[in-house]
């Protein structure tokens, strides 16, 4: 593939996602643009090359976690979040619904602990319910359409164990109307779905992305809560 420039890797993106959606496979698309990017990072729009810097600053203002508890990171593209959460002692499991990507991730830390393997966030590991202390998400569930929304925002949910933690990135919208997409920012109502879910929501933060001031972010930390506890 020919490299695209910021604007034309927008539009191609677009165009990926909009013939995945055509073909009934949404997620498709992200296989499709890491293997033809070659190795090229320039050409997978979010590949920073470093972990979420609301991810570390999150860590920076809480307390260690248990050395070996379990960390699942979600879409884990090329790998840098997933590598920051082995560094503090988690025992991480990272997946991508894109093989290309996974390889590049083992390429890219060939002495790694972390666990990198090919799942798909719609038809995640029966064993994966309600088994990690910290699940990551960050920017994936915006990636999908609206008609799987719900399916999406259930299988991310249902893999936090009781009382553990999800730590959520993702744009948000104003409105309920359909935002044309991708990226589809979540609204109000999609957000509320995990604590129908039985999480709890303890911590909010809006933040808006580099050079793009009239892009709304929000980190929020969610817990699902002890069953056993009154």
């Amino acid at each position: 593939m020919l490299e695209q420039q910021p604007e034309n890797l927008q539009f191609y993106i677009k165009k990926l996602a909009t013939e995945a959606l055509q073909k009934s496979d949404p997620s498709a698309w992200f296989e499709v643009l890491y293997s033809k990017a070659k190795g090229d990072t320039a050409q997978i729009p979010w590949a920073k090359l470093a972990p979420h810097p609301y991810l570390q600053d999150w860590f920076t203002s809480h307390e260690p976690f248990a050395s070996g508890q379990k960390a699942l990171v979600i879409g884990c593209g090329l790998g840098d979040d997933a590598q920051a959460l082995a560094s503090l002692g988690f025992e991480v499991t990272a997946f991508d619904i894109s093989p290309t990507a996974i390889a590049w991730c083992q390429k890219r830390f060939p002495n790694s602990t972390v666990n990198y393997i090919v799942a798909d966030l719609l038809a995640i590991p029966s064993q994966w319910h309600q088994a990690f202390n910290f699940v990551f998400e960050c920017r994936n569930i915006q990636a999908l359409p609206l008609n799987v929304r719900y399916e999406v925002i259930s299988s991310v949910a249902s893999l936090v164990a009781p009382s553990d933690t999800l730590l959520l990135i993702t744009r948000v919208r104003d409105t309920e109307a359909e935002p044309d997409g991708p990226p589809w920012a979540l609204s109000n109502s999609e957000l509320a779905q995990f604590e129908n879910l039985g999480l709890c929501q303890v911590e909010q933060l809006m933040f808006l992305e580099s050079g793009q001031i009239d892009v709304k972010q929000v980190r929020i930390e969610y817990r699902r809560p002890n069953s056993l506890s009154k």
